[in-house]
């Protein structure tokens, strides 16, 4: 590894990091929605917001029409996977207690690195394993699952997780030659019309409350799509990967200031795991950064 590959591999894991704690934020915000909204209503606001923001920058700083893209089919299926990743977990949300739910669902960062190797043909060092094997078993303590999950809600649950782990991996591709924008636009665009189709079934018109949430959610998956995705264009999908577990210390951080709620001792025995794990990386990509000089 070079001297300027290793040092964008660790201005990718920040940028990264950064948008994993908006993506925390969005969650709890989705929390507050979901009590009197249907989920694809919610993703609709969001991602037209989206749409909305990424097609004026995009348009002012003369960013190639998506229409040109060489990778439509690309962006079509990430669209499609990030979709299902989404109906799946909310459904699987239905049926499994919270432990359960985060237990499986955080096997996607474990699956980035398995498809970093199959897709991108990425070389997965020791140091990102340890990282990324360390955050899962991290989640496996701060969940405690006491009890074995019904068959089909938890292998939904899996799913959801392979296909956020595999729209990941398509970043990283789409990346090489795709502005950020551009694949911001495009997912936004498709994800839209298809929580659209739902709106004869279940279209509420929110109250004041209701526009402030939505607007806020838009805003804040806006800068945490752009951060990610800014990340996965200077690092290795393997390398980002053990990041994804630090959204799980930011749930803990906002479900304190918005609910007050206290996690249990092993939540933070497993938090403290994850956040070892991640400092893992981060020593070393920096040791491989300074190598590289």
């Amino acid at each position: 590894m070079t001297m300027a590959t290793a040092d964008r591999t660790f201005l990718g894991i920040g940028l990264a990091s950064a948008g994993y704690a908006c993506f925390a934020l969005q969650d709890a915000i989705v929390k507050l929605l979901v009590a009197s909204y249907k989920v694809p209503q919610i993703l609709f606001m969001r991602s037209m917001i989206i749409v909305i923001v990424t097609g004026v920058l995009a348009r002012h700083f003369r960013h190639p029409s998506v229409m040109k893209s060489q990778h439509r089919g690309t962006l079509v299926f990430r669209a499609a996977l990030l979709l299902m990743a989404w109906l799946l977990f909310y459904n699987a949300a239905k049926y499994l207690g919270l432990a359960e739910l985060t237990t499986l669902y955080f096997s996607a960062p474990v699956l980035v690195v398995l498809l970093s190797i199959v897709v991108l043909k990425e070389k997965v060092g020791a140091g990102r394993w340890i990282a990324c094997l360390g955050g899962f078993i991290g989640v496996l303590v701060a969940a405690n699952p006491t009890h074995s999950p019904n068959l089909l809600p938890a292998a939904m649950c899996v799913a959801a997780g392979f296909c956020w782990a595999w729209s990941t991996v398509l970043v990283r591709l789409v990346s090489k030659t795709e502005t950020t924008l551009v694949q911001m636009f495009a997912t936004s665009l498709l994800f839209a019309i298809a929580c659209a189709a739902s709106f004869p079934w279940i279209w509420k018109t929110p109250d004041a409350t209701g526009w402030m949430l939505m607007i806020g959610l838009g805003v804040v998956a806006t800068i945490g799509q752009y951060l990610l995705y800014e990340g996965f264009r200077h690092a290795p999908a393997s390398a980002l990967a053990p990041v994804e577990y630090t959204g799980l210390i930011w749930a803990f951080v906002y479900g304190y200031a918005i609910w007050a709620e206290i996690p249990a001792p092993y939540v933070f025995l497993g938090a403290a795991l994850i956040v070892a794990s991640s400092m893992v990386l981060l020593v070393f990509e920096k040791r491989t950064a300074a190598s590289a000089r």
